[in-house]
């Protein structure tokens, strides 16, 4: 149809070496997070996270990237998306999402964890464990799905069945495929709409990225052009991960065991990607 932009299907072959982007990928944000102390700059963790991507000879699909000026986005506290990696020093209890990613040979990878400092406050824990349960359950539902609107139902139902205060979905950030550029086709959406979507069919690969926060959803963004804050004040979390979907089931690109033991609990057991 005219105007609806064109879904990339991914080979095996080619989804496997988005599998080596992905444990590239996988390792720079380990070092990125045990990096991510009292004291440290985000710019240090930006360092740490770089010089992991040039050891193992991968590029950074974020530098660069319509002129951002950093290997990863370092988002502390307010900070939604996009943080750009500076001066700021972390303290205690700061509350930070790490967003990267890595090509190898063309073929992209993106993955986010939320990382808390030092002493967590309980409730940045459970915005935290929320947002990240609630990747699992969109991925479990690519998985179980049969339309890419499946994913955002699935994180939609969770968060909003979770025991205390409501947490709120961001609605102006979502998912996007993945393959040979960072952002594609389709649109992942983190929360229910009556649109069902694109089938998920094999050769999909998709970067599911649910972004919660304490408060309310209204962001606006800063004179850097990039920061995304909450204009409440309150606190933001963010996890991804990039996943495949082949003939024989998914494979989650950028964990170490494919999302084995996270998928368990929920019926899916992830099927490595199969030889062309």
């Amino acid at each position: 149809m005219f105007g609806q932009p064109r879904i990339q299907y991914k080979t095996n072959a080619q989804m496997r070496t988005m599998q080596k982007a992905g444990l590239v990928l996988i390792k720079a944000l380990d070092a990125a997070v045990d990096a991510a102390v009292v004291g440290a700059t985000t710019a240090d963790i930006d360092a740490v996270f770089a010089a992991v991507l040039k050891e193992a000879g991968a590029t950074s699909n974020f530098l660069g990237y319509h002129g951002f000026p950093a290997t990863i986005c370092v988002s502390v506290n307010e900070e939604v998306v996009h943080g750009i990696p500076g001066e700021k020093v972390l303290r205690d209890g700061d509350i930070l999402s790490i967003d990267g990613g890595a090509v190898v040979d063309g073929w992209h990878s993106d993955s986010a964890r939320t990382v808390i400092v030092g002493t967590p406050d309980p409730e940045d824990q459970r915005l935290s464990d929320v947002t990240e349960e609630a990747m699992w359950r969109g991925i479990a539902a690519a998985a179980k799905g049969r339309f890419v609107g499946d994913i955002g139902a699935a994180i939609d139902d969770y968060v909003s069945g979770v025991p205390g205060k409501p947490l709120g979905i961001l609605e102006d950030y979502v998912g996007h495929g993945i393959g040979s550029e960072m952002h594609q086709a389709p649109d992942v959406l983190n929360y229910r709409t009556s649109h069902n979507g694109p089938k998920l069919r094999p050769g999909l690969c998709l970067a599911i990225e649910p972004m919660l926060v304490r408060g309310k959803i209204e962001t606006l963004t800063l004179d850097d052009d990039w920061t995304v804050i909450t204009t409440d004040g309150s606190r933001a979390s963010q996890w991804e991960h990039s996943v495949a979907i082949h003939e024989n089931g998914i494979w989650v690109l950028t964990a170490p065991d494919g999302g084995a033991s996270r998928l368990a609990p929920l019926g899916v057991t992830p099927v490595p990607i199969p030889a062309d």
